[in-house]
């Protein structure tokens, strides 16, 4: 089966670039990490990448005059490692640049840390701890237009009942996070996800070639 080119956009400590990092070494998933591309000079993806040989690539938004000109540096930095799918890894800028969605429509998913619609934003976990859910956990779809809120891939649920604390329920939901995103990753190699209005379909490919 041929590996699909995946570049990871990662703003922090990088665990689930390293989900994916790790499962695409071990063979588990027929996939290869070309590159770990991060807005953040200090984010500790960096190590990680260099860890397991990626290369990593910094667009930092300080050195960019406004939006428009970093989105430009961005798709830039992606385009050069030609992949066939792009992941938000807990990337943390909203990607609003219409290219780079044009472009990359049906290739570019993001993880989100909560059962959208619910929680969407940067506080999922805490919001959702907060507001006394027992279940929560993560949502994995395709970026579009709008914020959290593109075509869903993936859910999985997560019992948060006994947690006493929002890092606690954080940390609970990110377990399950390296397990679930590693897995939709391996099956872009094994098929194509199509897209219905909001609704997603997933088609294997027959001989187990890449679509």
């Amino acid at each position: 089966m041929a590996k699909i080119r995946v570049v990871v956009l990662a703003s922090g400590r990088g665990s689930d670039f390293e989900s994916i990092a790790k499962a695409a070494t071990a063979g588990e998933i027929s996939a290869q990490v070309v590159a770990m591309i991060t807005d953040n000079p200090q984010a500790k993806a960096v190590g990680i990448a260099a860890n397991y040989g990626i290369e990593s690539k910094i667009v930092d938004y300080g050195k960019y005059p406004d939006r428009a000109a970093f989105e430009a540096g961005l798709l830039e930095a992606i385009d050069s490692f030609t992949p066939d799918l792009v992941v938000l890894a807990g990337y943390m800028r909203i990607v609003r640049s219409k290219e780079i969605l044009s472009k990359y429509r049906g290739k570019m998913i993001n993880i989100h840390p909560s059962l959208l619609p619910k929680y969407p934003g940067a506080h999922a976990q805490r919001d959702a701890f907060e507001a006394g859910e027992k279940i929560s956990g993560f949502t994995i779809h395709f970026v579009d237009e709008s914020l959290d809120v593109g075509p869903i891939i993936y859910q999985e649920k997560v019992d948060i009942s006994g947690c006493k604390s929002a890092d606690e329920a954080a940390d609970k939901i990110l377990a399950r996070e390296h397990s679930g995103l590693p897995k939709v990753v391996g099956m872009f190699a094994r098929g194509r996800f199509e897209i219905r209005g909001r609704e997603v379909a997933y088609i294997p490919n027959e001989a187990g070639e890449k679509s």
